[in-house]
């Protein structure tokens, strides 16, 4: 019996998926000054609508690790068309976290990336679509996510910076499929200039990837503007249509003038 009731409560947890995302229906954005300050550095004058019927967001209530706090982007209303996202963490140092453009490719938006939340604050996402501008958002517990120490030493970081990774989540064979989820990994220390060196105590400057493009063959999937408020090691899982290339070019900069490219196989998956 006991064993039953075990396997009854893994079942439930693996039909119930992960708890955060079972707790974000609880976390709707709050009132927040901060956001009253920057609306207009962030969207100017611009009227935005809610993106209920657009766009859902899920991100924990409470977060488990404040540096890598998962957000994901599921857009409800497939008739519409998302060209753009600008994920704002409000209380963060630099609040813009990243600004994302989105082609016709990418299909109906499912989107995930992770990003440091430095006090509790809102996270809020600003989608744009051919009538205006649409914002969702979530209220997250966390604290000192843009300080937080990064997990590896710097000379450890910074010679493995710019390897790229890609996991598919699909069969791996080379032929086309209408729809495809892929995961790209990049290394990169991302420090936010809030971090210390272990050893000095010193703060570590600012270093991190400033633009991003994603491309299958010659059609670009999406590209990001992005901040210190995305994550170290950034990693960013989405689904797509398949135009029949065999593999995903990743290209990139980072604010030391650094650029960093890789092919990556599509039938490459684990």
């Amino acid at each position: 019996m006991a064993m039953r009731l075990v396997h009854a409560a893994a079942l439930a947890a693996l039909i119930a998926g992960p708890a955060w995302a079972a707790d974000s229906v609880k976390n709707p954005l709050t009132e927040s000054e901060t956001w009253n300050d920057l609306r207009g550095d962030v969207i100017g004058e611009a009227e935005i609508a809610s993106a209920e019927g657009l766009l859902s967001i899920e991100a924990p209530y409470r977060a488990h690790d404040a540096a890598t706090v998962p957000v994901v982007l599921k857009q409800t209303d497939p008739s519409k068309i998302i060209t753009a996202a600008t994920v704002v963490v409000d209380e963060n140092p630099a609040p813009v976290a990243a600004v994302f453009g989105f082609s016709p490719a990418m299909g109906v938006l499912d989107f995930e990336l992770r990003v440091r939340v430095n006090q509790y604050s809102n996270v809020r996402v600003i989608a744009e679509t051919p009538d205006g501008f649409h914002m969702t958002g979530r209220y997250v517990k966390a604290s000192g996510g843009c300080s937080a120490p990064a997990t590896k030493d710097p000379e450890v970081a910074l010679a493995s910076m710019g390897k790229m990774k890609l996991r598919s989540f699909d069969d791996g064979a080379l032929v086309s499929t209408p729809r495809r989820e892929a995961q790209i990994m990049i290394r990169h220390p991302n420090y936010s200039g809030l971090q210390r060196d272990q050893i000095t105590q010193l703060f570590i400057p600012a270093h991190f990837i400033d633009h991003l493009e994603v491309w299958q063959g010659d059609e670009m999937l999406f590209t990001m503007d992005g901040g210190i408020s995305i994550s170290e090691n950034p990693v960013f899982r989405f689904g797509y249509n398949d135009n029949g290339s065999t593999s995903l070019t990743v290209k990139a900069t980072d604010t030391d003038g650094n650029s960093f490219e890789s092919e990556l196989p599509k039938s490459v998956s684990g």
